[in-house]
């Protein structure tokens, strides 16, 4: 692999601002300094941003030097990581003082959630269509293009287990409490989903962006980066978290603005923002399979192992061993997100989304917001039970138009054994030009 030396000079600029933008997070933590709360969830905020950055580089350029059962492991723990680190931040919070704090424990990560669909997914969709009929322009075809973003037959696996997931979710809403038998569930579930990818024949990784600049240095000397870099964000991260979680809620107290709201909206775009970027390269490089399949694996990881650890963290902090109480809100904010996820599921049990699919996956994201300013707030949870009730009927429609396929998508997620397909494996749809 070879980086050209203006790539090279714009790749170094990146990790150069996503590292100054952890400096006065960590400065202000290691001084022991108490900024007013604005600044305080702008600066840590910015510190989580940086740091995430750091850790997705980070993770490719790792693919190069560890086993596949290895990296699958560690990839996904530093997936969650940001993300993670606020809502444990919440969920130990909840463990000593519940009533304001666990309403907030599930809001960064049913944010989160919505916001890979919703925004992500179309994302690579609608960007790959445009760059197929701009490359087909520039050559004088005039012809038809397929625009569809096609999944890989082994990413039959993701998505098998993000529909077992998602079923299990669609119960979450039924309850009061997230218990340590849903934390045993869930985990499970992703050490299952763990298990199988582990079994994938070793392949070269796809790395794009910044972290060629990682993959690029010689065994030794990457190493040692990569893991200077793993740790350094890690600790930032850490650090940030907590004063993070601590000025947002201070913040929408002293301006009257919803905290659930700024923690369910504002956090995800500090924690996604990597993820997005990526997808988004390799949607530019017209690598969809790599740039969705990315999205869905950071979806099953959230709704497994994220949400599955939650409660864990409650009760070890000292919460009640029912488990993380889940009030109306919650519940709402569970069932929109686990229908929402229903609906994708459905879309993509033919491995594949079309652009009006992407366009409806993101018009449906944003409507809630729409619907969310127009109603008075004593009407908002209608918002939130009729757009879920509308993504649960779409996901009905979507599913009977395509029952031909779910059944080879489970039986191939489940079963067949990995190399079997990947052998089978040859490109399709968005990552050929016309």
């Amino acid at each position: 692999m070879i980086v050209e030396g203006a790539h090279r000079t714009r790749k170094g600029v990146a990790f150069a601002l996503a590292t100054a933008l952890t400096v006065p997070g960590v400065a202000l933590r290691v001084g022991g300094v108490h900024p007013p709360e604005l600044v305080g969830a702008t600066v840590f905020g910015m510190a989580i941003v940086g740091a995430a950055f750091l850790l997705a580089w980070s993770a490719e350029a790792l693919e190069l030097d560890v086993s596949r059962g290895l990296a699958l492991a560690v990839l996904a723990l530093i997936a969650v990581l940001p993300e993670y680190a606020v809502d444990a931040t919440f969920a130990i919070k909840a463990g000593t003082d519940p009533d304001k704090y666990a309403p907030l424990a599930l809001a960064n990560m049913t944010g989160g959630n919505r916001l890979l669909i919703g925004v992500g997914w179309p994302m690579v969709v609608l960007v790959a269509a445009w760059r197929i009929h701009a490359s087909a322009k520039a050559r004088g075809y005039s012809g038809p293009v397929d625009t569809e973003v096609h999944l890989d037959r082994p990413r039959s696996v993701e998505i098998a287990f993000l529909v077992v997931a998602t079923l299990y979710s669609l119960t979450l809403p039924l309850k009061h409490y997230l218990t340590l038998v849903d934390a045993l569930v869930l985990v499970l579930l992703f050490l299952a989903y763990a298990v199988r990818v582990s079994r994938a024949p070793a392949e070269d990784p796809d790395i794009v962006g910044p972290a060629e600049l990682l993959a690029v240095l010689p065994k030794i000397r990457r190493r040692i980066t990569v893991g200077l870099l793993l740790a350094y964000a890690g600790v930032v991260i850490i650090l940030s978290a907590g004063p993070f979680a601590d000025s947002l809620v201070q913040t929408g107290e002293q301006f009257g603005v919803s905290t659930f709201l700024l923690v369910q909206w504002v956090a995800p775009l500090a924690s996604e923002a990597p993820e997005l970027v990526v997808a988004g390269l390799f949607a530019w490089r017209l690598k969809t399979n790599s740039g969705l399949g990315t999205l869905v694996s950071s979806k099953v990881n959230q709704w497994t192992l994220l949400v599955g650890t939650l409660p864990i963290i409650f009760v070890v902090a000292g919460g009640a061993t029912s488990g993380l109480p889940l009030d109306r809100l919650q519940r709402e904010e569970l069932f929109l997100t686990a229908a929402q996820s229903a609906f994708a599921v459905a879309v993509l049990a033919s491995r594949s989304i079309s652009v009006r699919e992407a366009w409806a996956l993101f018009g449906l994201f944003i409507s809630q917001f729409i619907l969310g300013a127009l109603l008075p707030p004593d009407l908002r949870h209608l918002e939130r039970v009729s757009i879920g009730v509308l993504y649960l009927v779409l996901a009905a429609i979507t599913l009977v138009a395509q029952r031909s396929s779910l059944r080879p998508l489970m039986r191939d997620g489940l079963r067949t054994p990995l190399d079997e397909m990947i052998s089978e494996t040859v490109p399709t749809g968005a990552e050929e030009m016309p």
